[in-house]
């Protein structure tokens, strides 16, 4: 119960961010400061969300799916089935379904790359978990040592151009949204491009796939499944708190020299780091709870989502598009950080009661189970 609830929390927790680039244009999750107000409430808004949701619950999400690949080949090996050759069909199916997510509904996408990470990375399934976390934690320094050493060594001419795009680009990204499907296309498909080519080798690799690793470790301890002590998962809610000073300490550095272009790849590095320990802080007051509440209705309300993650992660991008985007409503870049976040709140009351409803009829959620059947090459039973 406490793994489902975690994975509901998750794939709730990341609206607060994906809300930002469904209704604004995409540097400013970058730079909060170069669109839309940034004062005020629309501020608090942005802070909020900076210091308890921003790469914090993508790494629980992430770490989850590192577990889901343990436990799939785990569970189909002691069913005397080919497990491998399962998991690499479940994987290819997921890498098609997240390629038509990015470039026919929305770029940000993360779905592929967790198929990538699962194909590259499963060969390492059955290491020790400390090996695992080892291997883990080398791929998560990458990234920080390649943006520090660029901020040593080209400054802020490594990040300008996507740090403070001109006015113009940036009404035209409103423009593209705001038009019909097919307009879209001509940011999309490109952005898209570039996520899974240069910024997936560049970056998202190196954190997704340290993630994964991670979440293969801590389910193979038990961290991830609510099988340790008491007195572990309060350490890992207490080293939440100094991830979100890390993370504030960040907003204090970055504010200090006025968002500037030089200052932006070094103030990165307090919320990379800062995340995983918050991460780590939602994995420790999630289990807490699950193991006081079993069977209350908050746990099983989590739990629920959790169960159809995969439905509501896709459904997500559905409603948020046909809301902001020039097909549905139109809201692209008209809609403030504090209202954005009002939606979000009110779209988590729907997804956790249509979870809540769909599972007592079902066993599966809709997109689950058309993974399952693609996977197994038959129809399951829902």
């Amino acid at each position: 119960m406490s793994l489902d609830a975690l994975r509901g929390v998750a794939v709730l927790g990341i609206l607060v961010i994906n809300v930002r680039v469904f209704s604004m244009p995409e540097t400013t999750l970058l730079n909060p400061t170069v669109y839309g107000d940034f004062s005020g409430v629309n501020y608090w808004a942005w802070l909020v969300g900076h210091l308890f949701a921003e790469l914090k619950f993508i790494t629980v999400f992430s770490a989850l799916f590192g577990a889901g690949i343990v436990l799939f080949i785990e569970s189909k090996k002691r069913k005397d089935q080919p497990a491998l050759r399962l998991h690499y069909r479940r994987t290819a199916w997921l890498i098609l379904i997240g390629l038509g997510h990015a470039y026919l509904l929305w770029y940000g996408d993360i779905l592929v790359a967790y198929g990538v990470c699962g194909l590259a990375l499963v060969f390492v399934h059955d290491w020790e978990p400390r090996a695992q976390a080892g291997l883990g934690l080398l791929f998560l320094l990458v990234t920080p040592a390649l943006e520090v050493f660029a901020g040593l060594t080209v400054g802020g001419e490594a990040i300008a151009p996507q740090w403070a795009p001109a006015e113009a680009t940036l009404r035209a990204e409103v423009a593209t949204y705001r038009g019909g499907w097919i307009e879209q296309l001509d940011h999309r498909v490109p952005t898209a491009i570039g996520r899974q080519t240069t910024g997936f080798l560049g970056g998202t690799f190196w954190r997704v796939g340290g993630t994964v690793l991670l979440g293969m470790a801590l389910y193979k301890w038990g961290v991830l499944t609510g099988e340790r002590s008491t007195r572990l998962y309060r350490r890992l809610a207490a080293g939440g708190v100094v991830g979100v000073a890390t993370v504030l300490a960040g907003v204090w550095y970055i504010e200090a020299n006025e968002w500037s272009a030089g200052a932006a790849l070094f103030w990165r590095q307090f919320n990379y780091v800062g995340s995983l320990l918050v991460a780590g802080g939602y994995v420790g007051l999630v289990t807490l709870y699950a193991r006081r509440r079993p069977d209350g209705p908050v746990t099983r309300a989590f739990a629920a989502v959790g169960r159809t993650a995969f439905t509501n992660y896709l459904l997500q991008t559905v409603v948020a598009t046909t809301v902001f985007y020039g097909h549905g409503l139109g809201l692209f870049g008209a809609v403030s950080r504090a209202e954005a976040l009002g939606m979000v709140v009110a779209f988590w009351a729907i997804e956790i009661l249509v979870s809540v409803v769909w599972l007592r009829r079902f066993r599966f959620g809709p997109v689950e189970w058309v993974w399952r059947t693609l996977t197994y090459g038959e129809r399951q039973p829902i």
